[in-house]
């Protein structure tokens, strides 16, 4: 059982704090680029460590590594950026912010396809959950950008980033890029009500692939919706840390 409440109440706490004063907000933010682009890109198999991630977006070049992998840093950075702009408009997900999105991920990459639906059938290494064919993958997202329009709105809002974080996956729509995409998407949920941008740690690599491939093949989404609360609630400790509060 998922306890919304104490999730509710942390946020909360936070919201009695705010506004933020603009250096903890200025360093809160800068930490958590970094951080959220290193781990959401090394769960993904990019080798760069923290700091040469950190270097990587100085716009220096870390010896020994590939441009994809400093171009997957940048690139991540400033999908986070463009995320912080749609927050700003308010608007409603849609099929143009989601490509909007992947195609900052794939930029400089595989621009061929950054951006459009996958038009081959693909598989997750590793998974037992197979995506759907590429002929239905424009009408699978159809379907769940119209649940997200018409259904998600019931929801709380971190079981609601969940959902949308684990079915975009399930639908997988691109041919790259679709993991880092969907914690870019569920983030944006989970600010757009106010919740800290919670960071997937790297070392939970395992158990976040396992608990979605159980979501995706037992239509049994309770693991990883227990996952994706404890990482949200670990998103408001450095806020405690630099406001020097114990919640």
């Amino acid at each position: 059982m998922i306890d919304y409440l104490k999730l509710d109440v942390l946020k909360q706490a936070l919201d009695s704090y705010r506004p933020l004063p603009a250096e903890i907000v200025s360093n809160l933010h800068e930490d958590l680029v970094l951080r959220w682009t290193y781990n959401s890109n090394a769960i993904e198999g990019n080798t760069l460590t923290l700091k040469e991630t950190k270097v990587a977006l100085e716009g220096i070049t870390v010896g020994g590594k590939t441009m994809r992998e400093h171009f997957e840093a940048i690139n991540h950075r400033d999908a986070i950026f463009f995320v912080e702009e749609l927050l700003q408009q308010n608007a409603t997900l849609s099929a143009w912010q989601i490509k909007s999105i992947h195609q900052l991920i794939l930029k400089n990459i595989d621009d061929k396809n950054a951006g459009i639906y996958r038009r081959v059938n693909v598989t997750i290494s590793g998974a037992e959950h197979v995506p759907p064919d590429a002929l239905h993958v424009e009408s699978e997202m159809n379907r769940f950008i119209d649940w997200y329009q018409n259904q998600a709105s019931a929801l709380h809002s971190v079981e609601r980033a969940a959902r949308v974080h684990a079915d975009f996956v399930k639908i997988h729509p691109f041919v790259d890029g679709n993991g880092r995409t969907a914690r870019l998407l569920m983030n944006l949920e989970l600010m757009k009500d106010g919740f800290p941008p919670a960071v997937l740690p790297v070392e939970k690599r395992l158990e976040y692939y396992e608990a979605l491939d159980y979501a995706h093949t037992k239509n049994n989404y309770g693991p990883f919706l227990i996952l994706m609360a404890d990482v949200v609630e670990t998103a408001f400790k450095p806020y405690w840390h630099a406001l020097g509060i114990k919640p």
